[in-house]
């Protein structure tokens, strides 16, 4: 079993790869096969923790703080590996499923990192304007909110799906050890089956609700959930039904 753990996985050619291509290539899939996935996850399954007092306590702050690590964490992985890739000698630019998916993920990280600078004021009575109102970009769920969320959702997951797409043809290219395969593997089915588990029980809730609770007079519970299977809750802590 060890020995074909650690053969590659076509084992008539050598996996042969230099310095700057293995860390190029454990960079990149710490940051987009573990980090990326982890932070998305966390973000849609706990903003309302198991157990909290909600609506009683609101805003709670772990999902985002986990969020933002791996996020801001993986980041500056993709930097690094960026770097390591350019100063490997190998042509990048050119045509090729693993090269092409690779810029295609990175330029979808570059949308979202300017979108989290641009999405505006958050607002509400965590985070009042300086005029001293509730009023703010988040609060009162503006255009310039609504379409950072809707970008930002939306461009997430499909740089997630572009990135997955990436590691697998890089693995495939640099003809990697089956323990690689195995583990990344079993690491995006575990997070897949936990996340079918908590949808089921309506834990992808509503960031507007998550942080300023279900009252229907608030300017973000007038409107419908964004996002796919994003739910909203009862006054009474009920679970959800998807919106």
């Amino acid at each position: 079993m060890l020995e074909w753990l650690l053969a590659p996985v076509d084992p008539a050619v050598a996996h042969d790869v230099g310095g700057y291509l293995s860390w190029h290539a454990r960079s990149m899939v710490l940051a987009w096969g573990v980090l990326v996935p982890f932070g998305i996850f966390v973000a849609r399954y706990f903003k309302v923790l198991p157990g909290q007092d909600w609506p009683r306590a609101l805003d709670n702050h772990v999902w985002w703080n986990t969020h933002r690590i791996c996020q801001y964490t993986a980041c500056a992985l993709m930097i690094v590996g960026l770097w390591l890739i350019l100063n490997a000698g190998t042509i990048t630019f050119r045509p090729g499923p693993h090269s092409l998916i690779g810029w295609a993920a990175l330029a979808l990280a570059l949308v979202q990192i300017t979108g989290g600078i641009l999405r505006g004021t958050k607002g509400g009575p965590t985070d009042p304007s300086p005029d001293g109102t509730l009023r703010g970009d988040h609060f009162d769920m503006t255009p310039r909110r609504l379409i950072f969320e809707y970008i930002h959702k939306s461009a997430g997951y499909v740089a997630l799906a572009f990135a997955v797409a990436a590691i697998l043809t890089g693995l495939w290219q640099a003809n990697a050890p089956n323990w690689m395969w195995l583990s990344l593997v079993l690491w995006w089915a575990a997070l897949l089956l936990v996340s079918v588990f908590l949808q089921r029980r309506g834990m992808a809730v509503d960031t507007y609700q998550a942080i300023w609770g279900p009252d229907p007079r608030l300017p973000g519970n007038q409107r419908k959930p964004i996002g796919l299977g994003v739910s909203r809750r009862s006054k009474n802590n009920d679970m959800p039904g998807s919106a």
